[in-house]
């Protein structure tokens, strides 16, 4: 069998010393699949932000293991980390995080000329990008030309550019109108088709809906791991034409 993409043993985060000490995480045990769509939720303080950073190696556990498309998280130094980062892992943020001064073509080459590619590939790479999440006559807007649909398009493409292992999604209709989070969520119920491996950061069960799988957290630990019917996608003609 193929070895899970994500795959977390006993993970615990605390935060301070003594009597101020918070248990964020308590013993997360968590396999996700090559393919598998992933919603997370919780209410706040229920821990979902922490684990959300631990798994895009923005921070580490207390203690416990995690590996990501096989790599022992653990045992990689920083320049290591940057690199499974910027290579393996595709973020996607609420408020967006694009550069204001970029347009959205230069916005999403940007992963790429911090990994090293020649400027024709990372062309090539971010237009093509672009064009799967429909901005492709926005390419030389800047973000303030945008509207926060289209910013959050532009970030979906910056997350799927590296062709990452995991697309990690944080709240990312939180600062979205109904319509811009329907567009949204229509990009990432393709991609699933497609094949991509997605985990979704949610409170919102109309987002949670759209995932294969639903977790929940409570005090840090999961208490529910379900499989789901997902609402219905987009057909596999257009799936196939974001893969």
């Amino acid at each position: 069998m193929t070895a899970p993409v994500l795959r977390v043993r006993d993970l615990v985060k605390e935060y301070g010393e003594g009597d101020a000490r918070v248990r964020a995480l308590r013993g997360v045990d968590l396999d996700v699949d090559q393919g598998d769509y992933v919603a997370i939720m919780g209410a706040s303080g229920s821990g979902k932000s922490t684990l959300m950073n631990i798994l895009g190696c923005l921070d580490v556990p207390t203690s416990g293991s995690y590996r990501i498309d096989g790599a022992d998280v653990g045992l990689l130094d920083e320049h290591q980390l940057a690199l499974l980062r910027n290579r393996r892992v595709g973020f996607v943020f609420q408020s967006f995080n694009l550069i204001p001064r970029m347009s959205a073509l230069a916005n999403v080459e940007l992963p790429l000329m911090y990994g090293g590619v020649g400027q024709a590939e990372r062309r090539s790479r971010a237009l093509a990008a672009l064009e799967q999440v429909g901005l492709s006559d926005r390419l030389h807007h800047e973000p303030n030309q945008l509207s926060g649909g289209q910013q959050q398009r532009v970030a979906v493409a910056r997350a799927l550019v590296t062709a990452p292992a995991l697309l990690l999604a944080d709240e990312p209709t939180g600062n979205l109108d109904t319509s811009s989070t329907r567009d949204v969520l229509d990009i990432l119920d393709r991609l699933s088709v497609s094949g991509r491996t997605i985990v979704l950061i949610t409170h919102e069960d109309d987002v949670a809906a759209h995932a294969k799988r639903v977790i929940r957290l409570v005090d840090g630990a999961i208490v529910e791991d379900r499989r789901q019917a997902p609402v219905d996608g987009p057909p596999p003609r257009l799936a196939e034409a974001v893969g």
